[in-house]
C-alpha cells in the first residue's frame, strides 16, 4: 500500500516517469502510438460519459426496476426471495469465513457496495433497509465461519447446507406444501434467469462428471453411450435442444403428465452443459498419471475408491478453469430461454421496449441487462480463481 507521503516524494513521481519512457515513450513510433490511444480513450470515455449523463434516459430502468428483477411475481410474496437472499447472503459469509480470509478492502467494498444500493436504487424504504440486512447476514455469517466449531472440524456440513439451499429455495418460490401456490409463468426476469442457471448448474456438474467417467470406461456398452451421447449433444446448437425440449418431451411423457415449460428449460440446459462438462472433466481425468491409480489398487483400493478419493479429486482441481467456464457459458446462454417464450431478462426487456413512452431505448435497457450479466459472470470468475490459489493450482 502507498502511503500519501510516499505518492507526495519525488521518488514516487521519477518512477512513473522512468515507467513511462521504458513503456509508453522509448521510441518515436510508440510515442505517436501512445498519444494516439489517450486521445482515442479520451474522445470514447468523454462522448460515453456525455450520452450517459445528459442524452440517455434511465427512467426506463427506474421505472420498470421490479419488472427487470422479479417480473409479475406477487408483491405480498416478495418476502420469499427476501428470505432466499438471506440464506444465500448468510451461507456466502459462512463460507467467506471458512475457505477466505479477512480483507479489510473487502469488507469495506461490500459495505460501501450495500450503502450505495440502499441509497441508489429506486426501491421502497423497506427494501432498503432489507439490502442492509442482508450485509449484516454476511458479516454475521463471516464471523460464524471463522468461530463456530461445526464449520471448522468439517467443511461437509456448509456443503450440505449449498444443496439444501437450492431445493428450500425452489420451495419458497413456488410455494405449496405450506405455503400459497405461485404460477411459473409469473416467474420472471432476474429470479427466472438465475433459476434455470443454478439448477442448470447444479444438476449437469454431477451428470456430466458420471459421462466423463464413463467415456473412460472399460465396459464397451456404457463407453459407447457416453461417446454417443456427448458426441450427439455437442454437434446440435443449444437453441435446437431448447427447442425439442418444448415441443417434442411432452411427445415422450406419460398422457396426463405434463412438465411446465420452466422445468423442460432447465432439463435442456441440463443436458447440453452436461456434455461439454463431461470433456472438461475428462481432460482433467486424462491429465492424472495411471500410476496413482495403480498404487491405489495396490493399497488395496477398490476401483471405485480409487476414483472417489485419489483420481476425481485431482481431476476436478485440474479442471476448475474449464468448468467455471462452462458455468459462465450457462449462465449467459439462459438468454435464450426468451426465444422459446419465457420472460428472463431478455424477456422483460423486450417487453419494457415495447411501452409507448420507451420505444426506442435500446441503449439504456440492453445496457443495464448487460451490467447485471456482467456482475454474476464476474463473480463467478473472481471466485473460481479464488479457489484456484486456496487449492494451490
Amino acid at each position: 500500500m502507498i502511503n500519501n507521503s510516499d505518492i507526495a516524494t519525488p521518488s514516487y513521481w521519477q518512477k512513473i516517469s522512468q515507467w513511462s519512457k521504458a513503456n509508453l515513450f522509448n521510441s518515436w513510433f510508440n510515442s505517436i502510438l501512445t498519444v494516439i490511444s489517450i486521445w482515442l480513450l479520451y474522445q470514447l470515455v468523454g462522448g460515453i460519459w456525455t450520452w450517459a449523463t445528459t442524452i440517455a434516459q434511465w427512467s426506463v430502468v427506474s421505472s420498470n426496476f421490479r419488472l427487470f428483477l422479479v417480473g409479475l411475481y406477487p408483491v405480498e410474496e416478495f418476502w420469499r426471495l427476501w428470505s432466499i437472499l438471506a440464506i444465500a447472503g448468510s451461507l456466502s459469509g459462512i463460507s467467506w469465513g471458512l475457505w477466505g480470509r479477512f480483507s479489510r478492502f473487502v469488507a469495506i467494498a461490500i459495505g460501501s457496495l450495500s450503502v450505495a444500493l440502499a441509497i441508489l436504487l429506486p426501491v421502497d424504504s423497506i427494501s432498503k433497509f432489507l439490502i442492509l440486512g442482508i450485509t449484516g447476514a454476511i458479516a454475521v455469517g463471516f464471523v460464524a465461519g471463522q468461530k463456530c466449531k461445526i464449520f471448522n472440524q468439517s467443511s461437509l456440513i456448509l456443503s450440505i447446507a449449498w444443496i439444501s439451499s437450492l431445493p428450500i429455495s425452489l420451495w419458497l418460490v413456488g410455494g405449496r406444501w405450506g405455503l400459497t401456490a405461485v404460477d411459473v409463468n409469473v416467474w420472471n426476469g432476474l429470479v427466472l434467469t438465475l433459476l434455470v442457471a443454478i439448477a442448470g448448474i447444479v444438476f449437469s456438474f454431477p451428470l456430466g462428471v458420471l459421462l466423463a467417467l464413463g467415456r473412460q470406461s472399460t465396459l464397451p456398452i456404457i463407453k459407447l453411450f457416453c461417446i454417443f451421447y456427448i458426441e450427439l449433444v455437442r454437434g446440435l446448437p443449444l437453441i435446437g435442444i431448447l427447442f425439442m425440449a418444448q415441443v417434442m418431451l411432452p411427445l415422450f411423457l406419460p398422457a396426463g403428465l405434463e412438465i411446465d415449460r420452466v422445468l423442460r428449460a432447465i432439463a435442456a440446459f441440463v443436458f447440453f452443459s452436461a456434455a461439454y462438462l463431461a470433456e472438461n472433466v475428462r481432460g482433467g481425468l486424462q491429465s492424472i498419471p495411471k500410476g496413482q491409480a495403480e498404487a491405489a489398487r495396490a493399497l488395496g483400493l477398490s476401483i471405485p475408491l480409487t476414483i472417489i478419493l485419489i483420481v476425481l479429486p485431482q481431476a476436478l482441481k485440474a479442471s476448475i478453469p474449464a468448468i467455471v467456464g462452462q458455468f459462465i457459458g450457462l449462465f449467459k446462454d439462459t438468454s435464450l430461454v426468451a426465444i422459446v417464450g419465457l420472460v428472463d431478462l431478455m424477456g422483460v426487456s423486450r417487453t419494457v421496449l415495447s411501452q409507448p413512452e420507451f420505444i426506442g431505448r435500446y441503449a439504456e435497457v440492453y445496457l443495464f441487462v448487460a451490467l447485471i450479466y456482467w456482475v454474476f459472470c464476474f463473480s463467478l470468475s473472481q471466485a473460481s480463481q479464488k479457489l484456484e490459489k486456496s487449492l494451490h493450482t
